[in-house]
C-alpha cells in the first residue's frame, strides 16, 4: 500500500477488533511517533492513526510492515500472546483473517523467529504490490497457479512448486488463475524496529 491509500475498500473496523489497540501500544513500546512509523511504512501519518483508531483494517503486507517495526510478530499485533504458542497448531484451531482481499491462516506458534501462513490470494488482489524488506521467503503453491515476479523475472508456479529467495529481491505475488491460488507462506521475522517493509504499487506494468 503506497502513502496514497489506495486500495480495496476498507473491510468493518470490527473485522479485527484488537488490532487497533494493539498497534498504538506496540508503536509507542517501539518508542516511535506516529510520523516517525508511518514514515517507515510507506502510510501517511492520517492513514496509521485511522489504523490505530479502528476506522480502517490493515492489509496482511501493512501488517507484515508494522511488525517489522516494531520489532514484533503478526501474531502479537493480533493479541496472540507468547503464551500461547504449541508446536502443534491444529486445523480446527486455525482462524481465518482477512485483510487487503488475502485471507490467511496462522500456521505456526506465536513469538517464533519465522511467520508460517496459509494464503489465498484472489484473481486481482495486489498485484501491483511490490515488496521489499530484509529477510528470506518461502512459499509452495498448494492450489491455482501463482505469477511470482522477483526482481525483472516472472516466474510462473503451478501445484507443487515452491520459491526460497532472498526478500530484498523486489518481489510480487499475483494468482493466475481467475479461482485464485492457494500457498503456504514462511518467512523470517526480523526482531528489530528498524527492519521496514517497503511497498507500492507499480503502475503501467503487468504482472
Amino acid at each position: 500500500m503506497s502513502s496514497s491509500e489506495t486500495g480495496p475498500p476498507a473491510e468493518p473496523a470490527d473485522a479485527l477488533p484488537v488490532v487497533a489497540p494493539q498497534l498504538r501500544a506496540l508503536r509507542r513500546r517501539a518508542s516511535l511517533t506516529l510520523e516517525a512509523a508511518a514514515r517507515d511504512a510507506g502510510l501517511s501519518p492520517a492513514h496509521l492513526s485511522r489504523l490505530e483508531t479502528g476506522q480502517r483494517q490493515p492489509s496482511l503486507p501493512m501488517l507484515l510492515s508494522l511488525a517489522r517495526i516494531y520489532g514484533t510478530t503478526v501474531s502479537e499485533l493480533l493479541g496472540e500472546s507468547a503464551a500461547d504458542r504449541d508446536a502443534v497448531v491444529r486445523a480446527a484451531d486455525m482462524e481465518s483473517t482477512a485483510a487487503g482481499g488475502w485471507t490467511y491462516w496462522q500456521a505456526g506458534a506465536a513469538g517464533r523467529g519465522m511467520q508460517a501462513l496459509r494464503v489465498r490470494v484472489p484473481h486481482g488482489s495486489q498485484g501491483d504490490i511490490v515488496r521489499v524488506h530484509p529477510g528470506e521467503e518461502w512459499l509452495y503453491v498448494l492450489k491455482g497457479r501463482l505469477r511470482l515476479r522477483l526482481g525483472d523475472t516472472l516466474h510462473r508456479l503451478a501445484p507443487g512448486d515452491s520459491a526460497h529467495f532472498d526478500s530484498l529481491t523486489p518481489h510480487r505475488i499475483a494468482a493466475a488463475d481467475p479461482d485464485g491460488v492457494e500457498l503456504l507462506f514462511v518467512h523470517t521475522l526480523l526482531q528489530s524496529p528498524t527492519a521496514a517493509l517497503c511497498l507500492g504499487p507499480i503502475h503501467g506494468e503487468a504482472t
